[in-house]
């Protein structure tokens, strides 16, 4: 009995060990420009108004054949924010919206993710943006992995939140058609 309790204890310890180094690092690459994370918010309920913030630096763990253990963490610099206007952005970056000179930083941590599909899932995590920090749901979709012309292997995925201005301290009245903003994000990650 005691011998058949060991080798199922070091069966399921080997297959522990199996499925956790099947999970992979990356580094999502803002070097080679092939991530972003863009915006979009109504303005004033006639058009949209699309931005990105320029600068951000961040890191995933992902294994395709265990989507759940995944985890990622984003932080993006909110002074690069860019809207393509320049006197629009230094109001953005005012003490109005992000006020970036008190809150330099926006971050996302992930604790938890939910397959809800081949290829896609809900990533739940804790956003701090404006020195506010709440939990918000990415859907994530899986785009794709394999070896790069370089050496390296990548994996990629995009996704998409909204996000309600109030709910993070940003107070300035832009009519209701303007109080959610969208955030739509494309990483590709070079394994480490």
């Amino acid at each position: 009995m005691l011998k058949r309790t060991l080798v199922a204890l070091a069966l399921g310890s080997a297959l522990f060990s199996a499925t956790q180094a099947m999970a992979a690092d990356y580094v999502i690459d803002k070097e080679g420009q092939h991530a972003f994370v863009n915006f979009k918010i109504s303005h004033l309920g006639y058009s949209w108004l699309y931005g990105s913030f320029k600068d951000f630096d961040g890191s995933f763990s992902f294994d395709a054949s265990q989507p759940e253990a995944s985890k990622v963490k984003v932080s993006l610099n909110t002074a690069s924010l860019d809207s393509n206007h320049a006197e629009r952005d230094k109001h953005l970056r005012s003490a109005d919206f992000l006020n970036v000179s008190k809150y330099p930083t926006a971050s996302f941590e992930s604790t938890a993710v939910k397959s809800t599909g081949t290829g896609t899932a809900d990533i739940t995590g804790n956003l701090t943006l404006n020195g506010v920090t709440k939990p918000v749901v990415i859907a994530a979709k899986f785009i794709g992995e394999g070896k790069d012309p370089w050496g390296g292997y990548r994996a990629g995925f995009e996704g998409s939140t909204s996000l309600h201005l109030k709910d993070f301290d940003i107070q300035k009245d832009l009519g209701p058609a303007s109080q959610d903003v969208q955030l739509i994000i494309s990483v590709e990650g070079v394994r480490q």
